[in-house]
C-alpha cells in the first residue's frame, strides 16, 4: 500500500488562494445543509396537508410523532456540524503566515581599528638598605638556694567558758485587737459535673383527640357508556353523563344529567375523558359556571378519538361544573360499552 501524496498544481496556489477554496467548501456546505433543512419543513407541510397542490390521507398522531422525532435528530446533526464549520473557518482566517527557507549567511565584516597604544610602564623604586644587627647581651649567673627555717611549735587550747544562767518566763501580754478584715480571695475553679440522674417514668398517655374531616370524601364521578350520539356545534354543547354517578351529599347534577353543582367550597381535582368512535378535529374543556376554564382545553389540530386533561381549581361554594365538546360542526359518536365519556370530581382540601 504506497503512502498518500499531494497532487502537483502548475502554477503553485499561494496561500491566500488555500484559504478562499477553504472558506468556499465551508460556503457549499452551508448551501447543501440549507435543502436538507428545506426538505425537512416539506416534510413537515405534506404531514399537515399545507403544501398548495398536493393532497394525501390524514395524518396519525403516530405520523406527526415520527415526522418531529425525524427533525429534531436532522436539527441535532446540523447543529453539531455549524459546531464544526465554525472551528473550520476560525481555524482558516487566523493561520500564520509560513516562513520560507532560511537564507545563506552574509560575508563577515572586517574588523575594526584597534585602541590607542599601551602606555609606558613605570620604572621600579629602588629597595632601601637593611639596618644593622644588634649584639646579644650575656646570660647572667644563677644564686646559691639557702637553708630551710625551722617549723615553729603549735601553741596550747585555750580553756572552754562556763556557761550563764536562764531567766524566769515573763507575764502573757494582752490580747491585741481584731484587725480588720482582708478582700475576699479569688473563686476557686468549677468542680467536675456531677452523674446524671435517672431518666423518670414515662407520663400517662393523653387523651385521643376527635377524628379529622375527611375532605376526600366529596368526591363524585359519572360516565356515559351508552355510545350517545352527540351534534357538536362549534361554540361546544355539554356531555350528558347519566350511567354509574356516585355522588356525594355536597354534590348534585341536574336532570339532563350535564351540570354538577358543588355545594361546599374548596380545592377541586377534576379529571376528564373522551373517547370517540372515529377521530375528530375537534375539542374538549370544562365549563366552570358556563365559562370554559383554559388549562382544562385540549384542541386537537389532527384528527383524534381520544381526549383527557386533569386540573386543580378553587371551587365557590354553590358552583357548577360541566363538560363540553367544542369546534365541531358534525356529529360525534361516544363508544359504547365502554367508557364513552368520563368526569371525576374530587376536593382535597
Amino acid at each position: 500500500m504506497s503512502q498518500p501524496n499531494f497532487p502537483i498544481i502548475d502554477p503553485p496556489i499561494t496561500r491566500d488562494d488555500a484559504i478562499n477554496q477553504i472558506l468556499a467548501s465551508i460556503a457549499m456546505e452551508e448551501l447543501g445543509l440549507s435543502h436538507i433543512l428545506n426538505t425537512e419543513g416539506e416534510k413537515l407541510q405534506y404531514i399537515l396537508g399545507t403544501i398548495p397542490g398536493l393532497s394525501g390521507p390524514p395524518a396519525t398522531v403516530d405520523d406527526v410523532l415520527s415526522a418531529n422525532e425525524s427533525i429534531r435528530s436532522m436539527l441535532d446533526s446540523v447543529a453539531q456540524n455549524q459546531l464544526f464549520f465554525k472551528t473550520k473557518m476560525q481555524n482558516a482566517l487566523s493561520s500564520s503566515e509560513m516562513q520560507g527557507a532560511t537564507g545563506s549567511t552574509g560575508p563577515t565584516g572586517a574588523t575594526g581599528p584597534s585602541g590607542g597604544p599601551t602606555g609606558a610602564t613605570g620604572a621600579i623604586g629602588s629597595t632601601g638598605a637593611t639596618g644593622a644587627t644588634g649584639a646579644t647581651g650575656a646570660v647572667g649567673a644563677t644564686g646559691d638556694t639557702g637553708p630551710a627555717g625551722a617549723t615553729g611549735a603549735t601553741g596550747a587550747t585555750g580553756a572552754t567558758g562556763a556557761n550563764g544562767a536562764t531567766g524566769s518566763t515573763g507575764p502573757v501580754g494582752p490580747t491585741g485587737s481584731v484587725g480588720p478584715t482582708g478582700p475576699a480571695g479569688a473563686a476557686g475553679e468549677a468542680g467536675p459535673p456531677g452523674i446524671t440522674g435517672a431518666t423518670g417514668s414515662a407520663g400517662a398517655t393523653g387523651p385521643i383527640g376527635p377524628t379529622g374531616i375527611n375532605v376526600t370524601a366529596t368526591t363524585a364521578f359519572a360516565v356515559n357508556t351508552s355510545g350517545t350520539a352527540i351534534n357538536v356545534m362549534v361554540g361546544g354543547v355539554p356531555v350528558p353523563l347519566p350511567d354509574n354517578q356516585l355522588l356525594p351529599a355536597e354534590i348534585t347534577v341536574d336532570g339532563a344529567n350535564e351540570v354538577f353543582t358543588i355545594a361546599t367550597a374548596g380545592r377541586y381535582r377534576i379529571s376528564y375523558q373522551v373517547n370517540v368512535t372515529a377521530a375528530l378535529i375537534m375539542g374538549t374543556r370544562i365549563l366552570l359556571n358556563g365559562t370554559s376554564i383554559i388549562q382544562s382545553t385540549v384542541s386537537a389540530i389532527v384528527g383524534l378519538s381520544s381526549f383527557s386533561n386533569e386540573i386543580l381549581i378553587d371551587i365557590s361554594q354553590n358552583d357548577t361544573i360541566s363538560l363540553q365538546l367544542f369546534g365541531l360542526a358534525g356529529l360525534a359518536t361516544l363508544l359504547s360499552n365502554s367508557t364513552g365519556a368520563s368526569l371525576m370530581i374530587m376536593r382535597l382540601s
